[in-house]
């Protein structure tokens, strides 16, 4: 688990997402497409990562980059992010997404062989993950980085003021740019930014903006309409996340809760006793993209307490 060269003379400036080693499409229930991409060491033991809400999974190459050498390293965005094509609107949901959760997963089995499978998920897609309805079977193990895991009380409603908040604010968000350029030099003004490792910036704009269909500029991949219709229900499936139906040994490193939150509110969730919960101090909910080398070895030491690193 170490940097590339290339990546150390840089010093994690100039973040260039190398071409996967083979890309599929795979075909979902109603039509739409996810392109699943496999990097790495195909002799490895196979990591399967996902996104948050909006983001790509290119975006967090500063995290996933640390296993090239060592693992079979298979990656895919949520339908209507990234790579894949905007479908319809009415589509989008979390009940959808746990719906291709198992059709990804089959297909990656089909191209790439079978065995056993951890998951490493942050946010939108932990919460995927922890969802009643998910097959129980599915992973080997599991990895999820600050999911918006919330129980009734209290703090349910400081989460679901906060989720309404911020699905308000997306859906005045700008959906075009000039330029990539142009979006790199708005993120480092916005609060969840302002901790990342640097070319992040540059990163985003890369990986999350496509060029627009009349070829005047770019678009978000993730339209603002489709992120905020996430972010309006996420305290409606928050409360259903179900660790009980896990089979498999599961690990939550969660956002630092003494800092102030500036997405959605960080919870401790040491008071479950079938998790293996901790927190990253000084951290926020993008930690992956803040101290991308801490979280990496959180995976390592999580994959050889369990026995998971053997192909």
């Amino acid at each position: 688990m170490k940097p590339s060269q290339e990546q150390m003379a840089v010093e994690g400036k100039n973040w260039v997402v190398p071409r996967p080693e083979s890309a599929h499409e795979v075909r979902l229930h109603d039509g739409s497409l996810v392109i699943i991409r496999r990097h790495g060491n195909p002799t490895g033991p196979r990591l399967i990562l996902s996104h948050g809400n909006g983001f790509a999974i290119d975006l967090y190459y500063p995290f996933w980059s640390l296993f090239l050498e060592d693992f079979d390293v298979i990656v895919y965005d949520l339908r209507n992010h990234g790579w894949n094509p905007v479908g319809n609107v009415k589509y989008h949901n979390l009940p959808i997404f746990v719906r291709d959760l198992e059709i990804i997963l089959d297909a990656v089995d089909r191209h790439y062989g079978s065995k056993p499978r951890v998951g490493i998920y942050h946010s939108l897609t932990a919460l995927v993950a922890l969802q009643p309805r998910i097959r129980p079977d599915l992973f080997a193990g599991l990895v999820l980085f600050d999911p918006p895991i919330c129980k009734g009380g209290r703090g349910y409603a400081e989460f679901e003021a906060a989720a309404s908040r911020n699905a308000e604010l997306t859906r005045l968000r700008a959906n075009k740019f000039a330029t990539r350029g142009h979006l790199a030099e708005i993120i480092p003004y916005l609060p969840s930014f302002q901790l990342v490792v640097p070319g992040v910036f540059e990163l985003l704009a890369e990986t999350t903006l496509r060029e627009s269909a009349d070829h005047e500029g770019y678009e978000l991949c993730c339209p603002p309409e489709y992120e905020a219709r996430i972010l309006e229900f996420a305290g409606s499936f928050a409360v259903l996340a179900d660790f009980d139906h896990i089979r498999c040994p599961v690990k939550v490193l969660g956002a630092d809760p003494t800092l102030p939150y500036s997405y959605l509110p960080t919870f401790d969730l040491s008071y479950i006793v079938k998790l293996d919960y901790d927190f990253l101090p000084e951290s926020t909910h993008l930690l992956q993209l803040e101290k991308p080398a801490q979280c990496a070895q959180v995976v390592v030491d999580y994959l050889r307490k369990h026995n998971l690193m053997k192909p």
